[in-house]
C-alpha cells in the first residue's frame, strides 16, 4: 500500500494572520462523504466534514508559517514552510505526495503539483477542508483580542470593512507588514 499525502494551503491572499498547510493522508475503501473543495461548501459543512476526516483519516497534520515568517521570506515560501511541517507532523512519512497548485515545495517525498487539485484529488480536498477550518478557527480567536479589525467577519482577507479598519486604527501585530496596504496603514495606535 503505498501512502499519498494530500496537501493544501489556506491563507495566502489575506492582509493579516498566519498561512496554514494540511496534509492528509486518506484511508483507501473508506470514502468521506461530502469531501470537496473548502471553498465550495458553507462554513458549517466544513465543520462537519472537517471532524469525518479527522476521524476517518489514517493521518493529518497542519502545519503553519507565522506572521514575521512571512515577512522575511515571502508569501510563496512561507506556505511552502507550512507544507513541509505539515509533513513533517504526520508521524508516518508519505510514499508521495500531492499538492493543489502549479508549483511543489521540495519535500521527502516524491510530489506533484495538480493544478486544481483541491477539486479533482480527495486527499487533497480533505487537506483543502482541514487547513481552511482550522485557520477561520484561529482568526475568529484573534477577533476577540483585536475586535475592531472584523477579523472574525473575514478571516483577514482585503475586504472594504477590513482596510476602513487599517486606515482608522493601523496595523496590529497580527498584520504582514510586507503586504502593501498593511505598510501603507502604519502601526497601531491611531484611533483605538
Amino acid at each position: 500500500m503505498r501512502l499519498v499525502a494530500g496537501i493544501d494551503e489556506v491563507g495566502m491572499g489575506p492582509l493579516a494572520g498566519p498561512v496554514m498547510a494540511a496534509a492528509v493522508i486518506l484511508r483507501l475503501g473508506r470514502p468521506i462523504q461530502g469531501l470537496a473543495d473548502s471553498k465550495r461548501l458553507s462554513p458549517h459543512r466544513r465543520t462537519v466534514v472537517a471532524e469525518q476526516i479527522k476521524q476517518q483519516a489514517l493521518v493529518w497534520a497542519v502545519g503553519r508559517a507565522e506572521v514575521s515568517e512571512i515577512d522575511d521570506l515571502n508569501i510563496l515560501q512561507a506556505a511552502w514552510l507550512a507544507m513541509r511541517r505539515a509533513v513533517a507532523a504526520l508521524g508516518v512519512a508519505p510514499d508521495f505526495a500531492v499538492v493543489d497548485g502549479l508549483h511543489v515545495p521540495d519535500l521527502p517525498c516524491p510530489r506533484r503539483a495538480i493544478v486544481r487539485g483541491d477539486a479533482l484529488v480527495p486527499a487533497i480536498s480533505a487537506a483543502s477542508v482541514i487547513a481552511k477550518v482550522t485557520r477561520d478557527a484561529e482568526m475568529c480567536e484573534w477577533d476577540a483580542v483585536y475586535p475592531e479589525y472584523g477579523f472574525a467577519a473575514h478571516k483577514g482577507y482585503g475586504t472594504a470593512r477590513h482596510l476602513d479598519a487599517l486606515a482608522r486604527f493601523g496595523a496590529c501585530p497580527l498584520h504582514r507588514q510586507s503586504f502593501a496596504p498593511v505598510r501603507a496603514a502604519g502601526p497601531r495606535g491611531k484611533e483605538v
